[in-house]
């Protein structure tokens, strides 16, 4: 079994407003030390969501999806590369298509790329209105994601929320523009209509259907079954993410501090269940990047 790779992503303000601890309500440079200590503290890929806005309304073309700040996520990279040296991963897959092509520019380590359909509904705090997120990511979109990514050397994310997005990738591998080993993440327990539920059946039928010359990593977006679940994925040999954007509680009700004491406390868990955890370097080498 490899060693667990970490991925953090530490903005929690699209999906958990009210967490107190968000870092990015004090500035980028508070976002670049965050993600330092949680390399530091075990995290071998930071999935960065740098400047962004979310379309008000839907637009005329049916999309409402979020604008991105190029220079910003420029500037947010750098200060985290001059602290350390983790694998730069940008996210925000909803942003729209001809600025994530110029972000490419940037050759982060990696793009988050989703394979199937935008379909998103952030309304994990009662009481506040939801975000709403919708995209098409036709096939035609996704082959050029593929020879963009290969053009620039940037790693895709295969982002997938139900199992379409797999049967996408698994295609442009047959086409031979996507190149193996892929490196997906599963999206449990994110609200919208590309839902899957966040239990241990679900992610049993995604680790049991999961490709050969796929690595999957696991994202959780329910406080209650967030632990258990990344739990399942280290024992099963998956990986795993942790973060305020996907679960802000270090147990029920308690927020974290810092996103360092996510990554503390899952590297916690997988030594205690005897795996080691993949440092950046080491990651590099599993994921072929």
């Amino acid at each position: 079994m490899d060693k667990l790779i970490i991925t953090v992503t530490c903005d929690s303000t699209m999906s958990y407003p009210s967490n107190p601890n968000n870092p990015t309500r004090r500035g980028w440079r508070a976002v670049a030390d965050e993600y330092v200590r949680s390399v530091n503290a075990g995290a071998s890929i930071c999935h960065l969501h740098g400047p962004y806005t979310v379309d008000v309304a839907i637009r005329a073309d049916g999309t409402k999806l979020s604008d991105l700040d190029i220079p910003g996520w420029a500037n947010l990279k750098q200060m985290i590369d001059e602290k350390c040296r983790p694998i730069i991963q940008y996210g925000i897959a909803n942003g729209r298509f001809p600025q994530r092509k110029e972000l490419m520019k940037q050759r982060p380590d990696m793009m988050s790329i989703c394979f199937n359909a935008h379909d998103e509904c952030f309304e994990y705090e009662p009481g506040n209105p939801p975000v709403e997120l919708y995209g098409i990511h036709d096939r035609k979109e996704l082959a050029e994601y593929c020879e963009i990514t290969r053009e620039y050397g940037v790693k895709p994310e295969v982002e997938a929320f139900h199992y379409g997005g797999i049967w996408n990738a698994q295609r442009f591998v047959g086409q031979g523009v996507l190149k193996t080993p892929v490196w997906t993440t599963f999206f449990l327990g994110w609200k919208g209509g590309c839902w899957t539920p966040p239990t241990p059946k679900a992610l049993i039928y995604m680790h049991d259907h999961k490709p050969d010359n796929f690595i999957y990593n696991v994202s959780v977006m329910d406080p209650p079954a967030h632990w258990q679940i990344l739990t399942m994925a280290i024992i099963l040999g998956g990986h795993v993410r942790v973060g305020m954007e996907d679960n802000p509680f270090l147990r029920p009700g308690e927020y974290a501090r810092s996103n360092a004491e996510l990554v503390e406390k899952t590297v916690r868990i997988a030594r205690e269940l005897g795996r080691d955890v993949a440092s950046p370097q080491e990651a590099r080498q599993i994921m072929g990047i």
